[in-house]
């Protein structure tokens, strides 16, 4: 791993494991996020969003409102958006540069349904339930927060594009553990390229 790669692992394991200190690193991480915002598109594998396709294509009914966390510049979002064609998707990110290259990189025919907003994973400014469905690719997952927001019944799709040698990755037992403490359940896991994806379920 590179430097920045090495930092984004270390700042994941430490924002798992004790959310408030993300505080500290997010400004950190901002800039880092913001410094690569022109090339981020372009860094991403051509298979890098395979597992959330796969975990996506699992889905039995279509989310009516998608929350793409940490959405960067959106690909994720449009990955959602394409495969739901009548839901609307939010993409958000810390990274303000990262926003404006989402909104340029947006294809015309998901204009009407997708819109990028700054906000962090760690306090979202949505009201408790608001999302059928929250997306995570290569993104730290900020517990309590994805129960909060994610409605009963929904479903929350975590992916790592390279698996545990992604730099922001999160092991399965412990996604699995931390979601079922707040109320997740039917686990299903996915692999597509050289990623893997966990879906789960909110209970009602």
């Amino acid at each position: 791993m590179t430097a920045g790669q090495r930092f984004a692992r270390i700042v994941t394991d430490i924002a798992v494991r004790w959310p408030w200190l993300w505080r500290v690193f997010r400004p950190l991480m901002r800039r880092q996020f913001d410094r690569m915002a022109p090339r981020w598109a372009a860094m991403r594998s051509t298979d890098a969003f395979e597992p959330l396709e796969a975990a996506l294509g699992a889905l039995e009914v279509p989310p009516k409102r998608v929350l793409d966390l940490g959405t960067g510049t959106g690909q994720a979002a449009f990955v959602a958006a394409s495969r739901f064609p009548e839901t609307e998707v939010v993409g958000v990110d810390i990274a303000q540069e990262m926003l404006v290259q989402a909104r340029l990189l947006t294809p015309p025919e998901l204009a009407g349904r997708v819109r990028f907003e700054p906000a962090d994973g760690a306090k979202l400014p949505y009201d408790d339930g608001a999302f059928d469905l929250v997306t995570l690719a290569n993104v730290i997952p900020f517990f309590d927060e994805l129960a909060r927001v994610t409605a009963p019944g929904g479903a929350v799709a975590i992916s790592f594009s390279a698996g545990p040698e992604t730099p922001i990755y999160v092991p399965d037992e412990r996604l699995r553990a931390e979601l079922g403490r707040r109320g997740f359940a039917d686990f299903a896991e996915f692999s597509g390229g050289r990623g893997t994806a966990l879906l789960a379920r909110k209970r009602t």
